[in-house]
């Protein structure tokens, strides 16, 4: 069968890959996007064609027995969806996370890398899970909201900016309480959750800390944490995703240059070892999105210790620099140096779960 993957991005790629390699009997022809602003003409190999032009070149026999797997987030499903129909492709499949997690688990088994907490063997004794799902007081109300286990506990972020407090009472906890970096919301975005966790709640913590959005959860059951501690498991991250042509690709798609250089500055400043390592790690392909973990209360108090200073000190120089910054650029450099951190601590005992995503 002949298909087109719509999208031209990391979920396109990693969807891609995972057909090419688990389904061979499938023939990818192709990339669709609405647009090619902003797109490449080709990618991974392929030809990334505009929806309008591949349907007027294609007669109507050619559209129905083609196949569209729709390789997007979610929340523009139906909008493609309509598109596709409008231009008479009739045969599609959207991918949503949960078919995405499952399809990058196969991938990541069969070539080896990143390997399943669920591929573990069960032990006896579960996990105590601390997790703290992360909301801005501005985020919109979720269609249908997920039923989260009572180990999650939600804290809302940028309380300090906040003149609603109804929204306050509907939340377990708020960031603007304690030891806090509420007012710096704006840039750092989730990772003010990180840094409230880390300087308030440390004492609850039992077994595994970990941070989750509330549209964003990593993919966690009760059999799993009967695995991690069997496994002596050291941190839960979702199955990367895949950036061409490295990962270099995620943060410049969303800050400027001299932001990310002058974090290189802080990086040689600070952490001359990991600077290091930097031209190894981020001329690769395989990146951790989205700055959601679950990790042993020493592993994650230890990555905090490290990344906090290092982009305290990248807002530090970019204010004496006097430079124009993009919206929420700490929270973007963030989402690569939890990445970086992770895939330079090869010690760490590193297992791998689905990203799932509520609309």
């Amino acid at each position: 069968m002949d298909i087109y993957i719509f999208g031209a991005k990391s979920i396109a790629i990693g969807v891609s890959r995972a057909i090419r390699t688990l389904k061979q009997e499938m023939n990818i022809v192709g990339f669709l996007v609405s647009s090619l602003e902003n797109n490449p003409e080709e990618l991974d190999g392929f030809p990334v064609r505009e929806l309008g032009k591949a349907s007027a070149e294609m007669d109507e026999r050619e559209k129905r027995n083609v196949c569209v797997y729709i390789a997007v987030p979610e929340f523009l499903h139906k909008e493609i969806i309509y598109d596709l129909l409008e231009h008479g492709f009739v045969n599609y499949r959207a991918v949503d996370s949960g078919t995405e997690a499952k399809l990058m688990e196969k991938y990541f088994s069969r070539i080896k890398k990143f390997p399943s907490l669920h591929e573990l063997p069960l032990g006896k004794e579960k996990a105590e899970l601390t997790i703290y799902l992360a909301q801005f007081y501005k985020d919109k109300i979720l269609e249908a909201p997920p039923a989260l286990p009572d180990y999650v506990s939600s804290v809302l972020l940028g309380c300090s900016r906040n003149e609603d407090k109804e929204l306050e009472k509907n939340a377990d906890f708020c960031d603007n309480v304690g030891e806090q970096i509420s007012s710096r919301n704006p840039d750092y975005c989730e990772m003010t959750a990180f840094y409230w966790v880390w300087k308030n709640r440390m004492n609850v913590v039992k077994d595994y800390v970990g941070i989750c959005h509330y549209r964003r959860i990593l993919d966690i059951t009760e059999e799993d944490r009967q695995r991690m501690l069997e496994n002596d498991v050291d941190v839960v991250l979702p199955f990367p995703m895949i950036h061409l042509p490295d990962i270099c690709e995620h943060h410049t798609r969303y800050i400027r240059e001299e932001e990310w250089q002058i974090m290189l500055q802080a990086l040689k400043e600070l952490y001359p070892d990991y600077a290091d390592a930097y031209e190894s790690i981020f001329s690769g392909s395989y990146f951790y999105n989205y700055n959601l973990v679950i990790a042993k209360k020493a592993v994650f108090e230890n990555y905090c210790a490290w990344v906090f200073p290092l982009l305290f000190r990248t807002e530090e120089l970019c204010i004496m620099k006097k430079i124009k910054r993009s919206a929420r650029y700490l929270a973007y450099i963030s989402e690569s140096l939890l990445a970086f951190y992770f895939l330079y601590h090869k010690e760490l005992r590193i297992y791998h779960t689905g990203r799932l995503l509520f609309t």
